[in-house]
């Protein structure tokens, strides 16, 4: 008897059918929104705080990439102290959840750095040539935004240094031989080739990201989720309004998902030519 066939778990050739419930899912869910005069005020509330949640998530994902590739290079360098740096830095940050991270930076973090400002600024403070900083100078978006940046940060960094890590030895001694210097190692054959492998973890930062920035709430930030709890604590209207900021968050998320899937597979076809 022949041997049953294990299923194909890699989806080549199945027809998307869970794609197809979901856009159906989604236009029933819009029909109602537009139908219904209750889901859509709240959708209207909830669609003002859709561009706090866009910059807070775009302009901590650049600075924590941005942060991470540094954390990434120096866990990788010659030198034994950066290493140790990188890796103490890492380890520390992955160990505190984000919630508790928020916290730290908008209420120790500010204003340790008011102080410090302060105490740098001291001179030119005392002869009346500028005011002293305060804490409300830091608005709380940018205190979240620095949370949201140290926080992944340390986790992009492992994605970079796994993806460095990738690339065979020989292209890069190679490379060497060719009189390449380390930035231009990096630049022409390392990272074009390290992309590959990086993109897909990062991609799912990005997208774990978005509803990260949910948590910038508890700050009063006037995110997605903001004005749907400020509009659900004054209605009343807890079903209708948790359901609409659900709806806001699976459309940017499973639209941001199909899209990487999409780059991914044009990176495939791309490397097969």
């Amino acid at each position: 008897m022949a041997a049953p066939q294990s299923p194909d778990m890699s989806g080549k050739g199945d027809y998307p059918w869970w794609l197809v419930a979901l856009l159906v899912i989604a236009v029933a869910l819009a029909a109602v929104i537009v139908s219904n005069d209750i889901f859509s005020e709240v959708f209207t509330v909830v669609f003002k705080g859709l561009g706090v949640t866009v910059f807070v998530t775009l302009m901590g994902f650049v600075l924590a990439t941005t942060l991470g590739l540094g954390i990434a290079l120096m866990a990788l360098s010659e030198h034994s102290s950066l290493r140790q740096i990188a890796r103490f830095y890492t380890e520390i940050i992955r160990g505190v959840p984000i919630l508790v991270l928020l916290f730290y930076i908008a209420f120790v973090g500010a204003p340790a750095l008011v102080v410090a400002a302060n105490f740098i600024c001291a001179p030119l403070i005392g002869a009346g040539w500028m005011e002293p900083f305060v804490v409300r100078d830091i608005s709380l978006m940018w205190r979240a935004i620095i949370a949201l940046m140290i926080g992944y940060s340390a986790f992009i960094a492992e994605v970079f240094r796994a993806g460095i890590l990738s690339v065979d030895k020989g292209q890069i001694e190679a490379a060497k031989a060719l009189g390449l210097s380390r930035y231009q190692r990096f630049r022409l054959v390392v990272f074009p080739q390290a992309i590959r492998v990086i993109l897909p973890p990062l991609g799912n930062d990005f997208i774990a990201m978005v509803k990260d920035s949910s948590l910038v709430s508890v700050l009063g930030v006037a995110d997605i989720t903001q004005m749907g709890k400020v509009y659900a604590s004054g209605s009343f209207r807890f079903f209708e309004t948790y359901s609409i900021v659900a709806y806001v968050y699976l459309v940017l998320t499973i639209g941001l998902s199909l899209g990487l899937r999409g780059l991914e597979r044009r990176l495939r076809r791309a490397e097969a030519r």
